[in-house]
């Protein structure tokens, strides 16, 4: 996939608006009842970054950006303001934010992962692009050392540890982490004189499966 490790610059996407979109096909029956399924098994996040310039100065990094990434052609990694940490947005990053696993004595390798929990119910998000010097990894309630005990790739978010878990033992992580995400157009429209009497523009902004 046509992807650039660069990040979208953060003081650009705060003030920015989205946050993630699901796909549900609705289908109402003969009697009122409905049935309902999802062929997406992850949620996309879709974001407007133009609300994010407040200046000419703004805009002039927007287009550069937009034009090293020839428009909708080049991925690149977006921090989500309102989601971008493995535990509490107030809360410090924390080796035991997550349980991303349980050891079975033979897998050595893991996706990192944010479970969303609400009613009794629960989604599991992978996260593939983790922030470096954030990521944090536990083992039965240890912290563990990053280059003795493990190592992980924040292209894709894979945890790899130099031996297998123990069998039942609880893998936790913490870490910071990035959207991967794509121009949703291959214009970027500017007017000068609408910007500076505090017109918004319109920047698309997808999530997309890395």
């Amino acid at each position: 996939m046509s992807f650039h490790e660069v990040r979208f610059p953060a003081s650009l996407s705060f003030g920015s608006v989205g946050g993630p979109e699901r796909r549900t096909e609705v289908v109402t029956l003969a009697n009122g009842h409905e049935e309902r399924n999802s062929p997406w098994l992850h949620s996309k996040r879709r974001y407007d970054a133009g609300l994010g310039m407040r200046s000419l100065d703004d805009v002039a990094v927007l287009i550069a950006f937009f034009e090293a990434r020839m428009g909708q052609m080049y991925g690149f990694r977006w921090k989500d303001w309102s989601d971008y940490k493995s535990g509490a947005a107030t809360a410090d990053v924390a080796f035991d934010d997550q349980e991303i696993a349980v050891g079975d004595g033979m897998t050595s390798v893991f996706q990192l992962a944010k479970v969303y929990r609400s009613g009794g119910h629960s989604y599991s998000r992978p996260i593939t692009k983790p922030v470096r010097g954030t990521v944090r990894v536990g083992l039965a309630r240890d912290e563990l050392q990053e280059g003795i005990d493990y190592e992980f790739d924040t292209t894709t978010g894979l945890l790899s540890f130099s031996h297998p878990p123990d069998p039942e033992v609880p893998i936790t992580a913490g870490y910071e982490f990035d959207v991967p995400v794509r121009f949703d157009s291959d214009r970027i429209h500017t007017s000068v004189a609408s910007f500076q009497a505090g017109e918004a523009l319109n920047v698309p902004i997808l999530e997309v499966r890395v």
